[in-house]
């Protein structure tokens, strides 16, 4: 079993990336370097080029694994009028003309040791030979510790003292944010609305010392899986040689009940009252399927009106079917409000007699007083 040294506590990418864009907003911060710590497919790399993005300056991406030590200090040359060897400086380290913006240096704690100190220097002195690293800059690395499960060299004291340090750790509740923002599948959102201990199974795979297991990053392929239009045979295959065979096969159990409940495209053209009642599902695999397919499925004005309508009736199916159905009804309308937003039809949402009575109901339960 791996130790697990880190004393700070966990935090999600979301934390982190917010944390890193008001670092970067803060010049006196800026200047000291920043460590992701976590697990494979948590999204480190994708957050420090939101961040990037957001702030609307270069970024420059290393991966360490993939270059030699030279490739950081550059090469060297006589010049024959100083009389002395001088270094010229790599043309992906940033340009003085550059004053701003984020070195990333990815996979850190996996280089090679030589490389390592070449990658501290920046870290260190914002340095390295005769180049200097523009003042604007922030360098931000990331890495995995050994309890992760990946290859990873010891960090000395004396380098993370030089740093701050957050430990990223996978949770559902973002991981479905960032899917619903990118349009994964809905069965894989379903899924892991259900099943989110299945997020990131990296502990029970060491545990069991098997290679392959799920991340947030294999739950992402195994949605373009399922939207490529494969036969299922091959859909197995591709999903089992993702994830494993054990969570393929718990998947594809699940799969099939989420794939047997209510038909959305149906139910978005049945008729309000008993007619929609009718197709609701009964099961809570349907119900979360059901919840990420409209969201899915409102992508115009009307069948986002409509969509709500639906989700409006959950709460109309019979008390003794042990259903969570006011959790799912809100996180419907909320998922529904965030994917107006997205779409420019956040007045449809707003003007909607089924979203006006949800709103109206949950106000009323937060004061306390009956309706």
């Amino acid at each position: 079993m791996h130790s697990n040294p880190m004393n700070i506590p966990p935090v999600s990418i979301a934390t982190a990336k917010a944390a890193l864009a008001a670092q970067f907003a803060s010049p006196a911060l800026r200047q000291r370097a920043t460590m992701l710590w976590g697990p494979r497919g948590v999204g480190k790399s994708s957050v420090v080029r939101q961040v990037a993005a957001q702030h609307g300056v270069p970024l420059v991406d290393l991966r360490l694994t993939t270059i030699e030590p030279v490739d950081i200090r550059g090469a060297i040359y006589a010049d024959e009028v100083q009389g002395k060897t001088v270094w010229f400086p790599p043309e992906f380290l940033p340009a003085p003309d550059l004053p701003a913006g984020i070195l990333f240096l990815d996979e850190l704690t996996a280089a090679d040791q030589r490389l390592q100190i070449s990658a501290y220097s920046l870290i260190l002195d914002r340095r390295v030979g005769n180049y200097r690293l523009p003042d604007g800059w922030q360098v931000v690395a990331a890495g995995n510790a050994s309890f992760h499960g990946a290859v990873s060299h010891d960090m000395g004291t004396a380098l993370a003292d030089r740093m701050f340090h957050f430990h990223v750790q996978a949770t559902v509740e973002a991981f479905l944010a960032h899917a619903l923002e990118q349009g994964y599948a809905p069965e894989v959102m379903a899924y892991l609305r259900i099943r989110p201990d299945k997020l990131d199974d990296t502990q029970a795979q060491l545990a069991a010392d098997h290679l392959v297991g799920a991340s947030p990053r294999g739950w992402e392929d195994v949605s373009h899986v399922l939207q490529s239009g494969l036969p299922e045979a091959q859909q197995r295959l591709f999903v089992q040689g993702r994830i494993g065979a054990a969570n393929a096969a718990e998947f594809f159990g699940v799969l099939r009940e989420l794939q047997a409940g209510a038909d959305v495209l149906q139910l978005l053209a049945a008729a309000p009252g008993a007619a929609t009642l009718a197709l609701l599902p009964r099961t809570l695999d349907g119900l979360y399927a059901l919840v990420y397919g409209l969201v899915a499925a409102a992508s115009a004005a009307q069948a986002m009106a409509r969509a709500l309508e639906v989700a409006a009736a959950f709460t109309e199916l019979r008390a003794d079917l042990a259903l969570p159905l006011r959790e799912a009804q809100t996180l419907a309308m909320e998922l529904l409000l965030q994917r107006a937003l997205q779409q420019g039809l956040a007045d449809t949402v707003l003007a909607s007699p089924a979203y006006q009575q949800h709103a109206a109901q949950r106000a009323a339960r937060a004061a306390g007083s009956p309706r």
